[in-house]
């Protein structure tokens, strides 16, 4: 084990106490929920090891997204209660994560992108792969791959 702790996972962890202190069963049971993802992150692989804030950061996102999948499974079940409670727990874990990219600043960034590639010599469909690689680390953790994706897909072919 590594001496070097995550930040992002020492704020959890208080917010928890804190949250629990407080009574505060929601936001105490989806912070229990994700440091256990964490844990299981951790111990996943060959050896056990601490996770870096990016890492953490990554687990709070999948966790996140499981969520927002949950309450639109649940909104089209006809399980308003359900769906609603998976949104609150979604928009906790936002609170841990960076701000996400409005469609306009990823517009932007993949514009450039598509630029970039196209005046390396990408066109046709391996110009997705190329633009895809050139803006990923651009929004790392600010947008999601589908959207990411949708958007380069929207861009190549207009």
């Amino acid at each position: 084990m590594t001496t070097l702790k995550s930040q992002l996972k020492s704020q959890l962890k208080e917010d928890l106490t804190a949250a629990i202190r407080a009574r505060d069963e929601l936001r105490s049971s989806t912070l229990r929920l994700t440091l256990a993802a964490v844990q299981v992150e951790e111990v996943s692989g060959k050896e056990a090891r601490e996770l870096s804030d990016a890492e953490v950061e990554k687990v709070i996102a999948k966790e996140a997204k499981k969520r927002r999948e949950a309450a639109d499974a649940f909104a089209k079940g006809g399980r308003a209660e359900q769906a609603e409670r998976e949104k609150a727990e979604g928009e906790i874990l936002a609170t841990y994560l960076p701000q996400q990219l409005s469609d306009d600043e990823l517009t932007a960034i993949v514009a450039d992108a598509v630029a970039e590639a196209r005046a390396a010599g990408a066109e046709g469909p391996r110009a997705m792969g190329a633009v895809m690689k050139i803006v990923n680390p651009k929004v790392a953790g600010r947008a999601e791959g589908g959207r990411v994706a949708a958007a380069v897909k929207r861009l190549l072919a207009g």
